[in-house]
């Protein structure tokens, strides 16, 4: 619980991420270096809160022991600390980045004080655990002689392994891409995530015996699919965790053409050119001295914003459908929910510091992509809507643009991969599976993450990947 009455004496300080004008300059993470002593006195704000709704369902997908390891950081017991979150997170090193936190949205304190600081204190943790070498390699020392097959090798898919190679099963990982880790590897960028990290993590999963094949599309075409029925036939169980990679597009007039790109093609693209020769091989989508829109928000759309700006976009708009969240928690948001208050996340303040403003343009929507006779982008036509979303007449404005960027989410997995396996999908056309069980309506075959749920956290993906391996594991006893 930390200090007894240190939520009273210590204010909520988050560390610092790098200043915008130095990080603008590279694609190196944003975070500073921790400081044990300015961790321990926020993890003593954790107060002796009797249900900590931080690890409930409200809070922490995981359920991780939040005020066990806010207390043993603030008594600098860092190697307790680790044990304890690793007791439930596999890849708290993820989490710990990328996660919105939605445990400080659930904190106690947060009710009528800024929440403790739970996200900061995770991430130092794990690293501190790498750094010491307190995370090692730990093969199952026995082997049930059954074999499982993931497909997919994001955080769902990883999470899986981990759990049935500890339970003693043979696991093979099988991606598509030419890496491994999924919307880690290729989603989420350099500057939120270094691939050194989810590297380091794979290897652990290797050296504790998770096999792994990359450019293996299973169910697909080309020279590097792998037949889905086959594979099935070959192991005794077979888990999708394919993620939910169908973005949704904006089906308005003039989109075909160049200039209008999903936003993970962009970031995929230049991830991909950053890993193989630091952008030199120019094999990516630039947005250098463009005019960029970014049409939808959310942290993909930050992304782009961040990315964009790093390549040297000449200008920047965000576009949001939704109107401006306010600052505070609204009468109908009440805590433990998550709050939807206004935000300013990294890529928006370094937007500040290029261009002087947010760069965010709320309740409005495209009406029409603008292109010259050749096909050329200029722009786009957009118009204002009300909370309704119903367009309010008279504001149609024309918005320049050499590059725009869909980021609008997801609509379900590209399900290539469970057409010949007889899947059946659920009404958002995603794997149909109910949650705790993941059983699909093939036998043998289990689901689970976005692919099964739709476009979610990481930290949830993680929670199903363990789940699913539980009921793998208890379907192979049977």
């Amino acid at each position: 619980m930390g200090k007894i009455t240190g939520f009273k004496e210590f204010d909520r300080s988050v560390e610092p991420y790098r200043a915008p004008a130095e990080r603008l300059l590279d694609y190196k993470e944003i975070y500073t270096e921790h400081d044990d002593q300015h961790l321990s006195t926020q993890g003593a704000r954790c107060m002796d809160c009797g249900v900590p709704f931080c690890q409930s369902g409200e809070g922490c997908p995981v359920y991780n022991l939040i005020p066990e390891w806010n207390d043993l950081v603030y008594n600098g017991r860092w190697e307790e600390a680790l044990n304890r979150l690793h007791k439930t997170n596999n890849f708290p090193e993820f989490t710990g980045r990328v996660c919105p936190a939605p445990c400080e949205g659930a904190c106690v304190l947060g009710i009528n004080e800024p929440a403790v600081t739970i996200k900061n204190i995770e991430n130092a943790i794990i690293d501190k655990g790498f750094e010491n070498g307190w995370v090692k390699a730990t093969p199952p020392t026995f082997r049930t002689g059954k074999k499982v097959a993931v497909i997919g090798s994001g955080p769902a898919g990883l999470a899986a392994a981990a759990q049935l190679n500890q339970a003693g099963h043979e696991v093979t990982v099988y991606e598509r891409e030419d890496r491994i880790g999924g919307l880690l590897m290729y989603g989420i960028p350099n500057m939120k995530l270094e691939k050194d990290v989810v590297n380091r993590r794979v290897k652990l999963l290797q050296d504790e015996g998770v096999k792994f094949v990359v450019n293996a599309d299973v169910g697909g075409a080309g020279p590097s699919a792998i037949d889905a029925e086959k594979l099935l036939a070959e192991v005794d169980a077979l888990c999708l965790a394919t993620g939910a990679t169908n973005a949704r597009d904006l089906k308005i007039a003039h989109r075909e053409g160049d200039g209008v790109h999903f936003a993970m093609q962009f970031l995929t693209a230049n991830t991909r050119s950053l890993l193989n020769s630091n952008l030199e091989d120019n094999s990516y989508i630039s947005a250098k001295d463009k005019n960029v829109i970014v049409i939808g928000g959310g942290d993909t759309g930050t992304d782009c914003i961040a990315t964009s700006l790093r390549h040297g976009c000449k200008s920047l708009v965000n576009f949001e459908i939704m109107s401006r969240p306010p600052v505070d928690r609204a009468s109908d948001n009440p805590w433990p929910l998550w709050p939807k208050i206004y935000r300013e996340d990294y890529g928006h303040i370094e937007a500040q510091h290029r261009f002087g403003t947010d760069p965010r343009t709320y309740s409005i929507s495209g009406k029409e992509f603008v292109r010259d006779h050749n096909g050329k982008l200029l722009g786009i036509n957009t118009v204002e809507v009300d909370n309704k979303f119903q367009e309010i007449p008279g504001t149609i404005k024309f918005w320049e643009a050499d590059l725009i960027l869909l980021s609008m989410g997801f609509l379900g997995p590209e399900n290539y991969v469970a057409s010949p396996l007889g899947i059946e999908l659920d009404s958002r056309s995603n794997y149909k599976a109910a949650y705790k069980s993941f059983t699909t309506s093939s036998p043998k075959v289990f689901a689970a993450g976005d692919c099964r749920r739709g476009q979610s956290l990481v930290v949830r993906a993680i929670d199903e990947g363990r789940l699913v391996a539980d009921e793998i594991t208890k379907f192979l006893a049977s």
